[in-house]
């Protein structure tokens, strides 16, 4: 008995030497939180969704990450405090709630003050743009990394709005900020800021009586149960940006923070693509940039993407790079300017077409806005798909295309 004892004594000794080996050995992940106010089939979570996947794919073994959506950890003025202190280490938010941390963030919730969406998302998605924006991160606490688009904001209410004259005297949510409530003010209303959580039930119990933002708003939220009347005013167009903790960002080593940046330009791209999943009963066109977003990986099949106009032969800007490029083959090949600029160039436009045919089932038209593409150096440059291409003018390309629609094209 005795030594039973001590054998199992013995044993139980070594298991346990073993698993304190075996643990010291493992390398403890580190945690990632990620917050944002949406539900989960929003594009920001979307986007968040699309982060987490690329980073544990390339650091699986280093962090895990978690999304809280639903303003899960608190509303995104606290949950900033958060960002700044560490424990939280990623925030999609309104540059409106960041208003208050820096008034350089109030540039966006200006009344009117872009033109266009194409003009607010060229804008928007400038890596320029948030280098500018970055300007006080060492006092705010954190950095803007990627740009989500979040739509264009539209007042909504229970009774319709037509003119200014039927927003006077009424309360309307809006987000936190002064310029909102200086906006909401003049516009004649009554500026009531609350978190976006809190604005079906202040709806229903007629708190306020309408508020302003997104079309998702009316769907994903639900507030068109209660609000019947949308009007397309566009008066703001903010986007909402994911902002990581200074803290944690300046702690990764330079591969790592590689991997974080290009994970940011995943939520993008996800987020962007998001709009075409959206049934619709009219047309969607996305303006992009030859190069960028709409390039490989992107796989819109069947209707989700019908047709690409490629306007320009996507020639590199002339840079120090290419011009050393263009003096090599020049040397060597004598065709420096074909290997340095035309050859990239459609490399761009073949991987922007690219994007029309995905499947066998697949029907969609390429238009390539450049009288150069009829050029024998370009031409010889065109895949063997494209032998049977057709030219169009201004006077018979709506022909064209609608005999290619009802089967009477090419």
């Amino acid at each position: 008995m005795r030594i039973n004892k001590l054998f199992g004594t013995a044993l139980a000794v070594a298991l346990a030497s073993t698993l304190a080996l075996s643990g010291c050995g493992e390398q403890e992940k580190q945690l990632i939180r990620m917050s944002h106010s949406q539900i989960e089939t929003h594009p920001d979570h979307l986007g968040l969704v699309a982060f987490k996947n690329y980073v544990e794919s390339k650091l699986g073994d280093k962090f895990e990450i978690q999304i809280f959506p639903n303003a899960t950890l608190g509303a995104n003025e606290k949950v900033l405090e958060l960002i700044k202190q560490g424990s939280v280490q990623y925030l999609v938010v309104s540059t409106a709630n960041i208003e208050a941390f820096d008034p350089l963030y109030s540039l966006f919730s200006i009344p009117y003050v872009f033109t266009s969406e194409p003009a607010y998302e060229k804008f928007i998605t400038d890596p320029n743009t948030l280098k500018q924006l970055a300007v006080n991160s060492d006092k705010n606490g954190f950095y803007p990394v990627a740009s989500l688009t979040a739509g264009t904001r539209n007042f909504y209410a229970k009774t319709p709005i037509r003119s200014v004259n039927d927003i006077a005297g009424k309360k309307f949510r809006v987000q936190a900020g002064p310029t909102n409530v200086a906006m909401m003010q003049a516009f004649g209303g009554a500026a009531t800021p609350m978190s976006f959580g809190e604005v079906y039930s202040a709806l229903q119990q007629s708190v306020i009586d309408g508020a302003e933002n997104n079309e998702l708003a009316l769907t994903d939220q639900k507030h068109g149960e209660v609000c019947k009347y949308y009007t397309y005013d566009m008066h703001q167009m903010v986007p909402d940006l994911l902002v990581v903790s200074k803290k944690f960002y300046d702690g990764l080593s330079a591969d790592e923070k590689k991997v974080f940046d290009e994970a940011a330009k995943e939520a993008e791209k996800a987020e962007f693509l998001e709009e075409f999943e959206k049934e619709r009963s009219h047309s969607l066109a996305a303006f992009c940039v030859m190069g960028g977003v709409f390039s490989e990986g992107i796989d819109l099949k069947e209707e989700r993407l019908i047709g690409v106009i490629v306007v320009g032969t996507g020639l590199p800007m002339v840079c120090v790079e290419q011009e050393v490029l263009k003096g090599y083959f020049d040397e060597t090949e004598e065709k420096g300017f074909d290997f340095s600029y035309q050859y990239p160039g459609m490399n761009k436009v073949l991987q922007a077409a690219g994007r029309v045919i995905r499947t066998p089932g697949d029907r969609g038209v390429i238009l390539l806005l450049d009288d150069r593409f009829l050029r024998r150096d370009h031409l010889e440059l065109f895949p063997r798909e494209w032998e049977h291409f057709q030219v169009v003018n201004r006077g018979n390309a709506a022909r064209c295309l609608e005999d290619f629609w009802n089967g009477r094209g090419l």
